[in-house]
């Protein structure tokens, strides 16, 4: 393959994957090929071409998802005071919820014909779980039953709960988000 259509197959393949991003992040969340073939302004045969099946699209436009989410899911050691290191976790966790809502919902939608999407699920909780073990580490020594209720009432669900079907606010989903972690941690002086 010459160099020229070289550098036009990458720039239809990722022409492809952005558009399956971009109408995700606008609710589309069961966008078919044929919607990402015209965002794309590329023909459904570059679309398979490319991509074998909607899964191994799936697959690319997670790669790319997960290249913007990594810094958010950085899992640093707990630093500070407790007041401290909720006010980090709640500005993590929000950045995280607000930027992942849309795929949530549309994997929610997908995992269940999808064995990839059923797997990253599954890998996007335990890193999330991590994560949240990461600012409060004394939630390794808490009754089994306090970690669990953390990791729920953190769980990106829980967020699109707050945002979708209670209406709230960006400000104040995290001000729940932030009273909720805050009495559950209360427990672990008590």
């Amino acid at each position: 393959m010459s160099d020229g259509r070289a550098l036009r197959s990458e720039r239809s393949r990722e022409a492809i994957v952005g558009a399956i991003l971009e109408l995700v992040k606008e609710g589309d969340l069961q966008p078919t090929a044929e919607r990402v073939a015209d965002r794309a302004n590329v023909g459904i045969r570059t679309v398979f071409r490319h991509f074998s099946d909607m899964e191994s699209l799936y697959v690319a436009m997670r790669g790319r998802l997960s290249e913007q989410l990594e810094h958010f899911l950085v899992v640093k050691p707990a630093m500070g005071g407790l007041g401290s290191r909720i006010d980090a976790f709640i500005e993590a966790r929000t950045a995280l919820s607000e930027c992942m809502l849309p795929y949530l919902r549309s994997t929610h939608l997908l995992r269940w014909r999808s064995d990839f999407l059923q797997a990253q699920y599954a890998r996007d909780n335990r890193d999330l779980r991590n994560q949240l073990v990461g600012f409060f580490p004394e939630l390794k020594k808490a009754p089994a039953d306090l970690l669990e209720a953390m990791d729920y009432a953190t769980s990106l669900e829980a967020w699109d709960r707050l945002r979708d079907l209670q209406g709230l606010s960006r400000a104040r989903a995290a001000a729940v988000q932030r009273r909720t972690v805050e009495a559950l941690l209360a427990q672990l002086k008590g």
